[in-house]
């Protein structure tokens, strides 16, 4: 499995800061977790609310947890809320199953993290997260 390096989680983050800036978004703050939940990389735009970093960490924690990204999540939740509210409680309510938890997939197509962006709509937090991930190579799966 490839490794999610420090270099690429800084191409991430400044892929998804220009991209939310192209669009005017509101500050974001972005999460970067590996493989196994772990927080490799963060950063809290200037204005972000500071309680932003949990939400953020939520849905990337979310999606690597569950191997689902979050509009899967919000899927599943929808259909299912008793499955969610499950591996909530089973994951000491740390899931925040929204669009903005994007898993990344490497080349062979293996989960190596997964980026969590929050600060906007769920919806334009995705595509900064998408564009993030794209930009430093590799598959997101929102």
């Amino acid at each position: 499995m490839a490794a999610l390096t420090l270099t690429k989680c800084r191409k991430i983050l400044r892929s998804a800061e220009s991209k939310g800036k192209e669009l005017d978004l509101k500050p974001l703050s972005i999460v970067i977790l590996d493989a196994g939940g772990n927080v490799v990389a963060f950063e809290r735009a200037d204005g972000a609310s500071p309680g932003r970093f949990d939400i953020a960490r939520g849905k990337a924690y979310g999606a690597v947890m569950l191997g689902l990204g979050g509009q899967a999540q919000m899927a599943r939740a929808e259909a299912q809320a008793y499955f969610i509210n499950a591996a909530n409680a089973a994951f000491g309510g740390k899931l925040v199953p929204v669009p903005g938890g994007v898993l990344i997939r490497d080349g062979r197509g293996q989960v190596i993290g997964a980026v969590g962006i929050t600060g906007d709509s769920s919806e334009n937090d995705e595509i900064c997260a998408i564009a993030g991930i794209e930009a430093a190579g590799y598959t997101p799966e929102p």
